[in-house]
């Protein structure tokens, strides 16, 4: 059985036992979350699609860790105008693995 959550803005796609990285979430390592806003649901048989999500289904999920992010390198420069700006950025991000699919 398969899900289709919207977090953060972003959609994924999982299933039960999978790890998931999606954009940072309050809570510590071991705690759970539940996401209400499922989009699908499928596996045996027909999938039921929500109009936009399907009332009553949910997905549990347990945080694995708060992490970030490799660092990305913004560089802006203009030539012949002595002009150069170098910045970092690393994003922070949430793991979680996901325990069970609710319809």
């Amino acid at each position: 059985m398969y899900a289709v959550i919207k977090t953060g803005g972003k959609q994924y796609k999982v299933a039960a036992d999978d790890t998931i990285d999606i954009e940072k979430l309050a809570g510590e390592a071991g705690e759970k979350i539940t996401f209400d806003n499922v989009m699908m649901i499928g596996g045996d048989g027909a999938p039921t699609v929500g109009s936009p999500t399907i009332e009553g289904a949910s997905v549990t999920a347990e945080v694995v860790g708060q992490m970030r992010t490799r660092k990305i390198i913004v560089f802006k420069k203009k030539r012949r105008k002595n002009y150069r700006r170098k910045n970092g950025h690393r994003q922070h991000f949430t793991r979680v693995k996901i325990l069970s699919i609710a319809k």
